[in-house]
């Protein structure tokens, strides 16, 4: 089983592109016409929804975040910064903000930074430099983010050392209470009751690779024992969906009010033993989960503002990524390479580096597609 972004392959990243990118690619395209045939069931309710998505995408040389309605229709650019590169959108629980991050020069030079603005794109404000991976506490009222581990930097997501919280009223910035002994953690996600942060450890904290539950406001640390990264609560607090390998999603059951809080069985499976998964968002109803998805490469650094790395780790080059969406209200094994209309449906179908989709409520989309 292979675990997430394990990048030790014998191939060359040459050799790597070549075989793992150019056959995946051409079943997604021969899938794809079949897929917009079956998935007009699922479109057409998703369509009916005031669901937005907001996501990162590499176009004309720049990453961008983009902005479109939950079925996929009327995409917009919502940065078209050519100096900057942004990355990882996430939406504060009201609907109103994005939280994010922007790449700013190139190689080991470049300077992450954590930005806000809102939901329109307007308003920018940067917030603080060498920070990674925002989350939202449940009130809007904190937004919390991962210091990178040295200013010099590194491409890899768990290269971060410490947890510090943003206080959006006054700017003020204070540090989790256990800060000092939490590092290489990624993608951090708050529970809707405010007590619990899961996340993503890589080779700290004495763990090898693993997915925890960290106290709020405290120092307790649970793990949780569930292969693979980059969880994510659902806006109630009852679930967690993950990424079980490089091949699965899977979404479960978590009881965070229990004494030892565990993850229940396997509720829902989003299964590609070709393609890659990743980025899995609960929409705000907990029925639908976006994902994205694509074939394994490593990169293209002669691209601006790209990195070598696993083509899902942010700011690395991944062509033939798009996103998809679910319905995650039936139980059970969804089989991608089975176009099936009534469990999921393709979002996008550019390619252009499609990933880390949040979902957020919000009017339908106005202005026209700048695409």
């Amino acid at each position: 089983m292979q675990i997430c972004h394990n990048v030790s392959s014998r191939l060359s990243p040459r050799r790597r592109m070549r075989f793992s990118f150019i056959l995946p690619l051409a079943g997604l395209l021969l899938w794809g016409g079949a897929s917009a045939r079956a998935g007009a069931s699922l479109r057409a309710e998703l369509n009916k929804l005031p669901f937005k998505i907001v996501y990162e995408a590499y176009h004309n040389n720049n990453w961008d975040l983009w902005v479109m309605n939950g079925d996929g229709s009327d995409p917009v650019n919502l940065t078209q910064t050519p100096d900057l590169n942004e990355h990882y959108a996430q939406v504060s629980p009201d609907g109103t903000k994005i939280a994010f991050v922007a790449d700013k020069g190139e190689g080991r030079s470049t300077i992450r930074s954590l930005w806000v603005m809102d939901i329109d794109g307007r308003h920018r404000k940067k917030l603080v430099d060498y920070a990674r991976q925002p989350f939202w506490s449940p009130d809007g009222k904190i937004l919390g983010y991962l210091p990178q581990q040295y200013h010099k930097f590194n491409v890899m997501d768990f290269y971060t050392k410490g947890m510090m919280f943003y206080h959006m009223a006054t700017g003020k910035i204070t540090p989790h209470v256990n800060s000092k002994n939490l590092w290489h953690l990624y993608n951090p996600s708050w529970s809707a009751d405010g007590k619990w942060i899961v996340a993503t450890v890589h080779a700290g904290m004495g763990y090898g690779h693993t997915i925890l539950l960290i106290q709020a406001d405290g120092d307790r640390i649970i793990n949780l024992k569930i292969p693979g990264c980059r969880p994510c609560f659902s806006h109630d607090g009852k679930e967690v969906a993950w990424g079980a390998n490089d091949h699965e999603l899977v979404a479960a059951p978590i009881d965070l009010n229990a004494a030892n809080p565990a993850v229940g069985p396997w509720r829902v499976e989003i299964k590609d033993p070709a393609n890659k998964v990743y980025h899995v968002d609960w929409s705000p109803d907990g029925h639908f989960l976006a994902f994205s998805r694509g074939p394994a490469t490593d990169g293209d650094p002669t691209k601006p503002g790209t990195f070598m790395a696993a083509c899902e780790i942010v700011g690395v080059y991944a062509p033939g990524w798009n996103l998809f969406a679910v319905s995650a209200t039936q139980d059970g094994v969804i089989d991608l390479t089975k176009p099936d209309g009534s469990k999921f449906i393709q979002l996008t179908h550019d390619g252009d580096c499609n990933k880390e989709p949040a979902w957020f409520t919000g009017p339908r989309q106005q202005l026209s597609a700048r695409r």
